[in-house]
């Protein structure tokens, strides 16, 4: 999976913080972006859905990231889950998750061109360890 840089995009000024986008990706790949992004600054991972399977990883980011959001490998998509505070902290905006990373141990949301990065940079380590098989 190869990452692409695009415009980071922004919620328009004033828009309230409510609403939030999940980028899905396969469960190793987002396994290792999460510990990229863990070993960086404390706020750069925000929370985490697995699904019930264990096949996905969702990474909460900022409402209207969907839009613009093409990085191959990976969906991103609209919900209706509330990144304000308490209206999460009950249960995971998508049916059938559950929080790998819950609100309240991580930030509100991750950034998404940091995510893109370590969705990257996960790619290549993971292309590196299939190639030493």
């Amino acid at each position: 999976m190869e990452t692409s840089r695009i415009n980071d995009p922004r919620t328009p000024p004033g828009a309230p913080a409510v609403g939030c986008d999940v980028v899905t990706v396969p469960a190793r790949h987002g396994l290792e972006a999460v510990d990229i992004l863990r070993r960086g600054p404390a706020d750069a991972v925000g929370p985490v859905l697995h699904d019930g399977g264990g096949d996905t990883l969702g990474f909460l980011v900022p409402p209207g990231t969907a839009a613009a959001w093409d990085v191959p490998g990976s969906t991103c998509t609209e919900t209706e889950g509330d990144l304000s505070g308490p209206a999460l902290t009950p249960g995971p905006p998508v049916a059938g998750s559950d929080w790998l990373l819950p609100p309240g141990e991580a930030d509100l949301a991750t950034d998404p061109a940091v995510l893109r990065e370590a969705l990257g940079e996960a790619a290549r380590m993971i292309k590196a360890a299939d190639s030493c098989r």
